[in-house]
């Protein structure tokens, strides 16, 4: 891993954001390689999907639409304790998104005058799975049971093709559509997944989705891009990344794994430290090293441990370690600090925080009830991490009788004048109208 040595630097926000390590250029690149893709399956169909398919999971002939007894298989093989670990997820999943759907509200704005907010689910949605180099069980739970808990009645899931597993879904994630009650699978991968839910094939059967949400790399976060506007989208989780900072109490040994253990996931992952030790980074990147030669995945750790997308970053105190953090926006935080507990409300940019060496970011990837589908590069300063909410639109129901219009009427009138609209002040006033007339007649 590189260092960037930020001591005695005295950074404007601007140069702050301007040091935040990144892999610009792959982004640039698989955003103009995601809208090809996209725009292909919106204009070709299944003929596009085969073709993708072909060149990119190596697989031909297979059934996008998966058949129902694909995942009765899968339910009735996946491995008992595998089986046990997703159900524990499920349940820790649903209650920790159940917080997440607000109570409808009624504002009385006055006597006869009332509106009430309503959250709305949307009628369907679209899940994308990951399957290439890890195939993300833990992914369908973290999109699936959100949806549910909102109220999405239409839930179609796609993932890529395995050709180990003569062109289906890999069987671990079909077993968790199992459980879950999803049936409506397609062995569809990346970006032209996301361009095929957001349109539609209907050579497959697969109708337009409302929602588009779930993680994968670059190419898959860039194609939600494409298709903002066409369909909602969570954030854009791409590649991963996790960010730990930490002070002269940290372990050396638990940084350098949580740092690996992300790094685990792609040659694009991001791995960063940000600490005021000189000692600490020290010792980290001796222990870092020994474990991404270690680890089963050691050539895409080394990869992504490389890139320009990773680093050590060193500061000169706890609060430039803040600014940096809250700069950099990560999708993972750790802190591994002292007093974690209490500077945990001072990093404010980040799609999920870890508090404490013993909340590792893979707890969390799994079994902590929080959701791992977060946003990435820098979207946490404005985006959430996918919850209920992602498939939840608030509405207001607006309801005056005569008198409390009464009560608006001048208001109203004013205003259209002012802005020279004079029609909506005209369509308040004809309800008045019409009841003088009622009246008139009547007498």
């Amino acid at each position: 891993m590189r260092t960037i040595d930020l001591r005695g630097e005295s950074l404007t926000p601007v140069g702050m954001l301007a040091s935040v390590p990144r892999a610009a250029q792959a982004r640039a690149e698989a955003l103009a390689a995601a809208e090809t893709i996209v725009d292909d399956v919106r204009t070709g169909g299944e003929v596009a999907l085969r073709d993708q398919a072909e060149r990119f999971d190596r697989v031909t002939g297979h059934a996008i639409r998966v058949p129902a007894e694909h995942l009765a298989q899968a339910a009735a093989s996946v491995d008992p304790e595998v089986r046990a670990a997703l159900e524990s997820a499920i349940d820790r999943v649903r209650r920790g998104s159940a917080a997440q759907v607000p109570a409808p509200q009624t504002t009385e704005i006055g006597p006869g005058a009332r509106i009430s907010q309503r959250w709305q689910p949307v009628t369907r949605a679209g899940v994308y799975i990951p399957g290439g180099k890890a195939p993300l069980a833990s992914s369908v739970v973290m999109n699936v049971v959100p949806a549910q808990v909102a109220g999405v009645t239409s839930i179609a899931l796609a993932s890529p093709p395995q050709a180990a597993h003569d062109g289906r879904v890999h069987p671990t994630i079909l077993a968790a559509a199992a459980l879950l009650g999803i049936d409506e699978v397609y062995a569809i991968g990346g970006a032209g997944a996301i361009g095929a839910l957001a349109y539609g094939v209907p050579g497959i059967g697969l109708d337009p989705v409302d929602v588009v949400s779930g993680p994968g790399n670059n190419y898959v976060a860039s194609a939600k891009r494409v298709v903002a506007g066409v369909v909602g989208t969570d954030s854009e989780a791409g590649a991963t990344e996790i960010l730990i900072v930490a002070d002269e109490s940290a372990d050396p040994d638990l940084v350098a794994a949580d740092l690996v253990s992300q790094a685990e996931h792609d040659e694009q992952a991001s791995a960063v430290l940000v600490t005021d030790s000189a000692e600490l980074a020290e010792r980290v990147a001796e222990r870092v090293a020994e474990r991404a030669a270690q680890t089963r995945h050691a050539e895409r750790v080394a990869a992504a441990l490389s890139g320009p997308q990773s680093a050590i970053v060193l500061v000169d105190d706890r609060a430039m370690a803040e600014a940096f953090s809250n700069a950099y926006a990560p999708e993972h935080l750790e802190l591994h600090l002292v007093d974690a507990s209490a500077a945990a409300e001072r990093f404010t940019s980040a799609g999920a925080v870890f508090v404490g060496d013993q909340t590792p970011v893979s707890l969390g990837d799994y079994m902590a009830g929080s959701n791992h589908v977060l946003p990435t590069g820098g979207q946490a300063r404005y985006a959430a991490g996918l919850g209920a909410y992602t498939f939840l639109r608030p509405q207001q129901v607006i309801e005056y009788d005569h008198a409390a219009l009464a009560r608006a009427r001048a208001g109203v009138v004013a205003l259209s004048d002012a802005e020279v609209l004079p029609a909506h002040g005209e369509a308040v006033e004809a309800r008045f109208a019409a009841r003088s007339g009622s009246a008139a007649a009547a007498g």
